[in-house]
């Protein structure tokens, strides 16, 4: 009725193994910290009494925007323990969203590294949010900010687990998490207490964690992808999490962290894979490694079977969204399936349903959703939107929760993803995923990263277009466009091949690593 993942979790690995280790981080600047559960059960204690003591309690919304700062599990775990609700905050947020998320969420406090972008960001949007009382600096002091390393050793390490009204229930608000639609200005996704026990599936069965061994999720604590695999089901399972806070993404640095830790399971982006696989690969011990996952964007069967090749490991591709765990994956007890997304996670009845409302046949493309939602939400599974109990209805209140989301499902039960409803183009009559044409380009020597959209044309409507990353080997040039062309042309069918190719240094993406597909076609729409 009250689970707590502060004191049922944190607390209670520190009650029954005081020296298990909990956190292991470390930067670009030589500095490293380890932290027991014991650790981070008193500082959360020393963190819980400082924010209580400035008012934040049970329902107060604190924003945080920390990067991957060691701050953050402290942070986190201090609020859960108060039943105040979290809010993580990306880097990239400017004064307009800062003004937004703070107003319509009515935010208390933001709590925030001492980067100047962000700190900019920050004061120029305080004046316009009435409900922000509290700004807290971590990592260097900054002007009249409170500096959290100094005000939580005024504290005691002591936290009394509140009871009776103060204390929360399962199925209250814990975390929000702002996702951007394709319409409209971003949503609120709450998730309630019960939330990170959904997280047992994402941790135990797809990354598979092993107990008092290293995992490694590379994400910015900005993005729900930090929660899948940087503290609730690592944590309840007993894992190390391993924190590499690297100012740039930079594949040797990456390649040699995980050598140097000896990290046993690791989940990145695809994108990361793909340039890590631009480096001799070879000069690296990866032995320690038992499981590589992937997320954010579908995996290219050419990426699958390079690493492979390369280590012996099977990357096992999962799906999700920031409402819920992960959804869709190639589980320990499966063999995974080169560009497979893999099969539905049993904690949800998810389906494929066509345009007509009905199940889906092997083979036929469909939409994914979660059946029964209307009956009893699922563990894990968002709750709804905050504030805006007309958009939640709209979501949560029929039979089904639509993900937005294509796929097809093959005679083995195994999933494809196909993209985004509004990824899919259109052309002459045609639907084309995006993501099947992304992979026959990538099987090119030539292309190291591509992102496939609609381009406007005045005869066909739609037509594909690909813009693409090149390897260090190779310049753009017209032979080269034809070479590719006819590339696609041989490997998917004929009619999917790119009308349009264009090569640039990098493709616009979140920090999470996904590719903002909509950002290339607004430009292309605005030309």
């Amino acid at each position: 009725e009250n689970f707590n993942f502060g004191y049922d979790i944190v607390d209670e690995w520190a009650k029954q193994e005081p020296e298990k280790l909990a956190l292991v981080w470390c930067n670009d600047h030589n500095e490293e910290y380890k932290f027991t559960f014991t650790d981070i059960s008193k500082l959360s204690n020393k963190a819980a009494n400082y924010f209580k003591s400035i008012g934040i309690s049970k329902g107060s919304v604190v924003m945080l925007i920390l990067r991957r700062r060691w701050e953050y599990w402290i942070c986190a775990v201090a609020l859960h323990k108060i039943g105040a609700i979290v809010i993580p905050g990306s880097l990239q947020l400017t004064a307009k969203d800062i003004v937004y998320r703070g107003n319509a969420a009515e935010i208390t406090a933001i709590v925030s590294i001492n980067d100047d972008f962000v700190i900019n960001q920050i004061e120029s949007a305080d004046c316009d949010i009435p409900s922000l009382k509290h700004k807290i600096v971590v990592g260097e002091k900054y002007s009249t900010w409170d500096y959290f390393e100094d005000e939580i050793q005024k504290f005691s390490d002591i936290f009394e687990r509140p009871v009776n009204e103060e204390a929360n229930k399962w199925d209250d608000t814990m975390l929000i998490y702002f996702t951007s639609g394709t319409t409209g200005m971003p949503k609120m996704v709450k998730h309630n207490f019960a939330h990170p026990l959904g997280h047992i599936v994402t941790a135990k069965y797809w990354q598979q964690v092993q107990e008092n061994k290293l995992h490694m999720s590379v994400s910015d604590s900005g993005w729900a992808k930090f929660g899948w695999g940087k503290i609730y089901g690592q944590w309840i399972c007993g894992a190390v999490i391993f924190c590499y806070d690297m100012d740039k993404f930079i594949p040797l640095k990456l390649l040699e962290k995980i050598t140097e830790y000896k990290v046993t399971t690791f989940c990145a982006p695809p994108t990361m894979f793909r340039f890590m696989l631009q480096e001799d690969v070879s000069k690296f011990d990866l032995s320690n490694i038992k499981t590589c996952c992937i997320a954010g964007e579908p995996l290219n069967p050419q990426v699958f079977n390079d690493w492979y090749k390369l280590t012996g490991l099977k990357l096992r591709e999962g799906f999700g969204q920031t409402e819920g765990t992960v959804l869709i994956a190639n589980f320990k007890w499966m063999e995974p399936s080169a560009g497979s997304t893999g099969k539905p996670s049993p904690l949800y009845d998810i389906r494929l349903i066509n345009n007509d409302g009905n199940d889906c046949k092997p083979g036929e493309e469909g939409t994914i959703v979660i059946y029964g939602v209307n009956k009893k939400l699922p563990i894990g599974l968002f709750t709804g939107y905050y504030h805006n109990p007309e958009l939640t209805d709209k979501a949560l209140g029929g039979e089904y929760y639509d993900t937005g989301d294509m796929a097809v499902r093959d005679e083995n039960g195994y999933y494809w993803f196909m993209g985004r409803n509004d990824d899919v183009i259109k052309c002459s009559g045609y639907r084309i995923g995006p993501f099947e044409v992304e992979s026959a380009m990538i099987e090119h020597p030539s292309v190291v990263e591509c992102a496939i959209t609609s381009a406007p044309d005045p005869i066909r409507g739609q037509v594909v277009k690909a813009t693409v990353v090149l390897a260090k080997e190779y310049t753009p040039s017209e032979e080269l466009t034809k070479e590719l062309q006819e590339h696609v042309k041989r490997t998917t069918a004929p009619y999917k091949y790119p009308r349009i190719i264009e090569y640039v240094n990098e493709l616009p993406k979140t920090i999470g690593g996904k590719i903002k597909r909509k950002e290339i076609r607004m430009q292309d729409n605005s030309k």
